[in-house]
């Protein structure tokens, strides 16, 4: 299958090329920095930015993909589930 867009730079505005699975973790950072994050079951995420803040993100609707440069997802206080980092 030709990919047309092969040629085009990809920018953070561009769609994700990349996913994976987050498994909420209190000490270890993701496996790479997001460009977005997927919620798929309803609920709250503690985590930390690229810059190093931490922020508390309350009543995410199931469904919701987040524009966020995350590092890490925190286990403690996140009560979402289903969560894909976007690349």
């Amino acid at each position: 299958m030709p990919d047309r867009f092969a040629e085009h730079a990809i920018g953070l505005d561009s769609p994700a090329t990349h996913g994976f699975h987050v498994s909420p973790n209190d000490a270890v950072d993701l496996p790479d920095v997001t460009r977005a994050i997927y919620v798929g079951g309803s609920g709250a995420l503690e985590a930390t930015l690229v810059s190093g803040a931490d922020i508390s993100l309350a009543g995410i609707a199931a469904g919701t993909i987040l524009p966020l440069r995350i590092r890490r997802i925190k286990a403690t206080g996140t009560t979402a589930t289903f969560i894909v980092g976007l690349l």
